[in-house]
């Protein structure tokens, strides 16, 4: 029996982005010492994922790009992987797509929504037919209405579909409000909080250890405040909920979970004698695809 959760993190597939957009405003000669790019002016990044793992529960937070893309996307995004990722990520801790009860979705950008589907003769079907799907209901809607700048980003004419089937099976639990009870457990309930600026309504989970910080603060080269990707639908609010759940990573003492840094999987974090906000330790990465996160 376990008494206390185990934490992991997946890591099914790496890719890349232009690093431009990746840090905004801030120049080149700037980000690059820190995350260097290849002759693209592309920058690697993880696809990292939380496993929670209790008797009662198996808890995957997002899901990766996926598989099916076909190798124009793949070529474009420099997306390495293996088919399956996510079976052979769990496989590497004595667990299959069958045992995950819960998947929940930070938000619906297609690299963090995109292993939810898999390709079986030509169709895409849900990997995880067993889980409840947890989506937040304002995302969602505003996922199928998006602005023109970040319409691209959604690719509801795949999830959709998939969203259907759990709404069919009754096996999708929709959250609402900037913060609220993701799932109850006696080791400890999960809980979201949401942020603003990247994308609306993007949910956060938490518990008393770690915090998943999505597209919030991608990487630890983010946890400085200007430092904000060129694809934030709104800039200037990313910047003001940075600072908001930085602050409440100290305060609750959490240690800050990086979806996309492809050095560090995580860090606790300080406010300086500076008053910025700074990595007091990082935890490196290995090239794993799956890790136990011990704290």
């Amino acid at each position: 029996m376990l008494k206390n959760k185990q934490y992991y993190c997946l890591q099914p597939a790496k890719f890349r982005l232009d690093g431009g957009a990746m840090f905004g405003i801030i120049p080149r000669p700037l980000w690059s010492k820190v995350h260097p790019s290849d002759e693209h002016n592309r920058i690697d990044m993880a696809l990292r994922l939380q496993l929670i793992r209790t008797d009662e529960k198996v808890i995957l937070i997002d899901t990766g790009i996926g598989d099916y893309h076909g190798e124009k996307f793949d070529n474009q995004f420099d997306v390495r992987q293996g088919k399956e990722p996510l079976s052979k990520a769990l496989a590497a801790i004595g667990l299959s797509v069958d045992d995950v009860t819960d998947l929940i979705i930070s938000h619906m950008h297609f690299d963090h929504i995109g292993g939810i589907a898999i390709e079986k003769e030509g169709q895409l079907e849900p990997v995880f037919s067993k889980a409840t799907l947890h989506l937040h209901k304002e995302h969602y809607q505003y996922a199928n209405n998006p602005t023109e700048r970040d319409g691209g980003s959604f690719h509801m004419h795949v999830f959709n579909p998939i969203v259907d089937w759990y709404k069919d099976k009754n096996q999708i639990h929709w959250h609402e409000g900037t913060e609220g009870l993701l799932i109850s457990m006696p080791q400890g309930d999960l809980r979201f909080k949401c942020s603003f600026g990247h994308t609306p309504w993007l949910m956060h989970p938490y518990d008393d250890k770690f915090i998943y910080l999505s597209d919030l603060i991608p990487t630890s080269n983010h946890i400085h405040i200007p430092w904000v990707m060129g694809y934030d639908i709104e800039p200037g609010v990313t910047t003001k909920y940075k600072r908001e759940f930085l602050d409440f990573v100290i305060d609750k003492n959490l240690t800050a979970i990086f979806e996309h840094d492809p050095l560090y999987w995580g860090a606790d974090i300080e406010l300086n004698e500076r008053k910025k906000y700074v990595a007091k330790k990082r935890y490196e990465a290995k090239e794993e695809l799956a890790t136990e996160l011990l704290k």
